[in-house]
């Protein structure tokens, strides 16, 4: 194998495909990227497993020549040196060249690099996926999704099928939902795709899908994604990402949602966001992260936190409109801040069917988000 690069390029498609290497993998052939060269282009592959992710490099792009192939081939380069050594080469070129036993040469400008690769028999074949089950997306408002519903995943590997977001599809909408048993995240969109079909317990790591999220396209591009039997497809212009579906089945968590409330409020998002920023300052030192929430005869609301040793924050707010039953309330402010961050609504709706039961945040306008906190049960 022999060819010259563009190490922009290059580098760009190297940083996309690190992503999916893990430090932990028992497979040593997997601490690699393979790289695959023929007259179409190069094709970087790495994998750990759960996640695959290929990256495609045209031999012209834009009428700018990317690759100029002397022999094609492939190689797996060990990607704890290829990640560095390219972002750190001097020239804008980059020669590769694989002699035998897969010694391969690097060169750029007066830099010439040594490395041993492996053997891309070795390397583990993409999953084959049949491709009748998919929709598209534009790629910003599939980023948004993965913002607005990962927050309220679970870190505790204990339970694995909460550590991922549920993908639902049903009369032509997808809805994601992520649940840590103390809050749960909704948003749901419509797609373009057959009334008929329906998607149900299709479960992805959420950890997986923030990866996705670095890497898809700012500009409002179309991704494709093709749901598989136990993998999903996640196909942009040049690259594809692949990833496992979780074990399991995922708890139904509709009964959490409350259908009415007995008290509602709607208040500026920022300035309530702001005042519990404030009131969490203190509540974090003390580790209990607890504000509370008390609801006033005059439609306003005081915003508090205390801590024994280093004093108190109060805060008073008004609220565009308060109707129902006046609570006092406590809750864990950086879950609530969490929530706050990801509302697209200047103002926000809260909903409440009691002191001990879940606290539920929409958007003014629009019901396609919901967030969904506990309260604490405290003294006092």
């Amino acid at each position: 194998m022999k060819l010259t690069v563009l190490k922009e390029y290059l580098n760009e498609s190297i940083q996309h495909v690190s992503k999916a290497i893990s430090s932990k993998t028992t497979i040593p052939i997997l601490t690699g990227i393979k790289i695959d060269v023929d007259s179409t282009g190069m094709t970087l592959t790495a994998s750990d497993t759960d996640i695959s992710i290929q990256s495609f490099i045209p031999m012209e792009k834009n009428e700018i020549q990317v690759i100029d192939l002397k022999q094609s081939g492939s190689v797996v380069l060990p990607s704890k040196f290829f990640v560095e050594i390219i972002r750190k080469l001097p020239a804008q070129h980059v020669e590769i060249e694989v002699k035998d036993h897969f010694q391969t040469t690097i060169r750029s400008g007066s830099s010439e690099i040594q490395l041993v690769g492996l053997d891309p028999e070795e390397y583990p074949i993409m999953p084959g996926i049949e491709e009748n089950k998919s929709v598209q997306i534009p790629s910003d408002l599939l980023k948004t999704m993965i913002k607005q519903t990962s927050l309220a995943v679970s870190t505790n590997e204990a339970t694995p099928i909460l550590t991922g977001i549920l993908w639902t599809i049903a009369g032509g909408k997808l809805k994601f939902t992520a649940c840590d048993r103390h809050r749960l995240a909704t948003r749901e969109t419509n797609v373009d795709t057959d009334p008929d079909f329906t998607l149900n317990n299709i479960s992805i790591s959420g950890k997986t899908l923030n990866e996705l999220s670095k890497i898809l396209p700012d500009q409002n591009a179309l991704i494709e994604i093709v749901f598989a039997e136990n993998q999903v497809l996640f196909k942009m212009s040049n690259i594809l990402f692949y990833t496992r579906i979780l074990d399991g089945t995922y708890p139904d968590t509709s009964k959490l949602i409350p259908q009415a409330y007995q008290t509602e409020l709607v208040v500026d998002t920022q300035k309530l966001t702001e005042a519990i920023d404030r009131a969490y300052l203190l509540s974090r030192e003390e580790k209990t992260n607890i504000v509370k929430l008390v609801m006033r005869e005059d439609s306003t609301l005081e915003i508090s936190s205390s801590s024994s040793e280093l004093g108190k924050v109060t805060e008073e707010l008004d609220t565009f409109s308060l109707t129902g039953e006046l609570l006092r309330i406590s809750f864990n402010s950086k879950y609530m801040l969490d929530a706050l961050k990801v509302m697209d609504s200047e103002q926000i709706q809260i909903g409440f069917t009691g002191a001990m039961q879940p606290i539920i945040i929409r958007p003014e306008e629009g019901a396609n988000l919901l967030q969904l906190i506990l309260p604490y049960r405290t003294t006092g």
